[in-house]
């Protein structure tokens, strides 16, 4: 029953698609080509499918400690704090949610981050919200397997400049089977440029 949803959820996906003109022109300005339904359908499911990636993030599941070292200027006194991440995966594998809470200059500080691969792309895709704002940061990353880690770069809204987006980066270090690291970047305030905001290393919870 399950597999049979699945394929009328495909098929529902390629008549939406199928229903473009194919004069319209996408936003790369490449003209729409038709597919025919077998291989729209193979793709549909290649994109669905979870694979080697989502296996590795799925290693991830479980509690985790976090040593939080933040550098709120360039080359100033960082704070330190610590936090605790939870990680699960959701929809069949598909991708993993990762819940945070720590506290951010005496305040009490909640996270959250939807990470995936997306198969279509052959990249990874990550979301982040927490209550210290109002926005969504947005990144897209590539696996380098010689350092075993995830280079994430995408924007985030800049709230010192009112509609206006800054670029970030994040890289994100599997160290080993309990260690895990991640390094922020982003545009330093007077400069503009990229600066080490934010490190934490995480421990798994035993």
């Amino acid at each position: 029953m399950k597999n049979l949803l699945f394929v009328a959820a495909l098929a529902f996906l390629f008549v939406a698609c199928d229903k473009v003109k194919m004069d319209v022109k996408t936003t790369n300005s490449e003209e729409w080509k038709p597919v025919d339904s077998a291989t729209a359908t193979k793709a549909w499911m290649d994109y669905a499918t979870p694979g080697d990636m989502h296996k590795m993030l799925a290693k991830s599941d479980g509690a985790w400690t976090g040593e939080n070292t933040m550098w709120m200027e360039n080359g100033k006194k960082p704070t330190t704090s610590t936090s605790e991440a939870n990680n699960k995966m959701i929809f069949d594998g598909r991708y993993q949610l990762s819940e945070h809470k720590g506290n951010f200059m005496g305040m009490p500080f909640e996270g959250m981050s939807i990470t995936g691969y997306d198969n279509a792309k052959k990249k990874f895709v990550s979301t982040w919200i927490d209550n210290m704002g109002t926005g969504i940061m947005s990144m897209e990353g590539d696996w380098n397997p010689s350092t075993k880690s995830i280079e994430f770069k995408g924007k985030m809204t800049d709230p010192t400049r009112p509609g206006k987006d800054c670029e970030v980066r994040e890289i994100y270090t599997f160290v080993d089977d309990n260690t895990q690291k991640m390094e922020m970047f982003g545009p330093d305030a007077k400069t503009g440029k990229e600066f080490k905001t934010m490190e934490i290393k995480f421990t798994r919870k035993k």
